[in-house]
């Protein structure tokens, strides 16, 4: 039986940071030594001296014998899988390898048209070719949600040598599909379920929370534990389940993607984090929701501004959870946008969002947030509604009916084809009906509006134009101005 009192990687690390001895390895700032005066005046000597590298106590991320094979099987424990693997390069090398494990040059992999650019990368990797499904789409609210049952249920019927599925569930904006169905229906044709679960790894330690991936059916689920609960930037975990996908792939996968040097200081991060969720979860997954329905009442009671909750009138195959600790706040009724809110919020009230879209504000609010935040966020908007506050909105309305989201996408290359084609950059106003050269996507949320091997069009250009044009930033581009695009020769 698994004692999840235990710390294993991170007591390892605290021995080995207080021993005395001289030190003849990497890194070469030796236990702090080295480390310019500035950087030890902002952190302090005591994280350089935990900054060590794979010696004999400390295991190997690669072939884990020791602390971080315990310090693994304690975290698949802790969030019901039956293999876990610490990821140190973020969610992106775990939706990396989950696909190269899983497809090879030429499969085909189904997955939704707003998935994360990492998955776009691991399609140029593995040469897998991409199925695309367009999830549930809120023209209302501009908000596009998961893939549906019927859609997934269609697409393999079209498709039944797809080597996988890949869903994103919650989105970034807290959504979650009906992953249960999904996930029959994708054992149907028997082949693995794939999450993107990067936030929602706080999932499993609260009755309240959506039902967790894995206990929802997945196979494989990437989630970041940095993201919404107490790890550092970067650090992440892989979960499998089941046998559909073999561990030793996804072992291999990974040391392609990951570093040789990997960072103690996230692996033990990812290690306390385990602890902490397994022992307290439900208490601060408690607090947490508190915090987020005191910030939901009193922001929805502001004229002007509503909050994203769960469809009333009937239910949507796309929309049939909501994660509450995810707040979006809709400003448009202010006559204002969500950057030009953003904007405000930031420079001039304190309040920094996770992310602004044409209408919203996306807020995180985690175990980290405290009673004076939440204060803090609600007075923020306050102010907002009552001295920032527009009236006309004719404008605004007509680029939003400019920008439902009703684009047109066609691939005319697999990605991998078009990443490596030969290549020239031409003015914008030459692009269109070329084929895409690089990944192009507004961020966050990091979702590619153009991809290697599209085919630009008119209404892609029209989109990114406009979301530049009111304070979007495009990234992912060779010319993040967007005077430019690459594009096949």
């Amino acid at each position: 039986m698994l004692n999840q009192n235990q710390i294993p990687l991170l007591d390892a690390l605290k021995a080995n940071a207080a021993r005395i001895h001289a030190p003849f390895y990497t890194p070469g700032h030796k236990l702090g030594e080295g480390i310019s005066q500035p950087l030890a005046d902002l952190l302090g000597k005591a994280v350089f001296r935990a900054d060590l590298t794979e010696l004999a106590d400390l295991d190997n991320l690669f072939a884990p014998q020791g602390v971080i094979q315990e310090a693994q099987q304690l975290a698949a424990a802790a969030f019901g899988a039956s293999q876990t693997w610490f990821l140190v390069n973020g969610s992106t090398c775990g939706i990396e390898a989950a696909i190269l494990a899983t497809c090879g040059m030429g499969d085909k992999i189904i997955l939704p048209r707003n998935v994360h650019s990492s998955a776009i990368a691991a399609l140029i990797l593995s040469g897998a070719y991409p199925i695309f499904l367009n999830p549930e789409y809120d023209p209302v609210l501009d908000i596009a949600h998961s893939i549906t049952p019927n859609t997934l249920q269609s697409a393999l019927q079209k498709h039944p040598d797809a080597k996988a599925v890949l869903t994103v569930y919650p989105t970034y904006y807290g959504v979650c599909g009906d992953l249960s169905a999904i996930a029959n229906i994708t054992h149907q044709y028997n082949i693995p379920l794939l999450v993107d679960e990067a936030h929602g790894a706080h999932f499993a330690f609260h009755p309240e929370l959506p039902t967790p991936a894995l206990a929802a059916g997945a196979d494989l689920t990437v989630q970041s534990i940095h993201k919404v609960l107490g790890a550092m930037t970067q650090a992440s975990m892989l979960h499998v389940q089941g046998n559909r996908i073999d561990g030793d792939r996804i072992s291999k996968a990974l040391q392609l993607l990951q570093s040789t040097s990997p960072s103690y200081l996230l692996l033990a991060s990812l290690d306390a984090a385990r602890q902490q969720m397994a022992l307290h979860g439900k208490m601060l997954m408690s607090r947490t929701l508190q915090l987020a329905q005191e910030a939901r009442t009193r922001i929805s009671q502001i004229p002007g501004l509503s909050v994203l909750e769960m469809p009333r009138l009937a239910e949507s195959p796309g929309f049939v959870a909501l994660d509450k600790t995810r707040l979006t706040v809709t400003v448009s009724g202010l006559g204002l946008t969500g950057f030009e809110a953003d904007e405000i919020l930031d420079e001039k009230l304190g309040v920094t969002a996770e992310f602004a879209s044409l209408q919203h504000l996306t807020f995180i609010i985690s175990l980290g947030n405290t009673p004076a935040d939440i204060e803090q966020l609600v007075q923020g908007f306050n102010t907002l509604a009552k001295e920032y506050r527009r009236g006309n909105l004719t404008l605004k309305n007509q680029v939003w009916q400019n920008l439902d989201r009703t684009l047109d996408y066609a691939l005319q290359l697999s990605p991998r084809e078009a990443f490596f084609a030969v290549s020239e950059i031409l003015p914008l106003i030459q692009t269109n009906k070329r084929i895409c050269a690089e990944i192009v996507c507004p961020y966050p949320p990091g979702i590619p509006v153009l991809m290697p091997g599209e085919v630009i069009t008119e209404s892609v250009l029209e989109y990114l134009q406009q979301i530049q044009a009111i304070g979007g930033f495009i990234s992912g581009c060779n010319d993040i101005s967007l005077k430019s695009l690459k594009v096949v020769k």
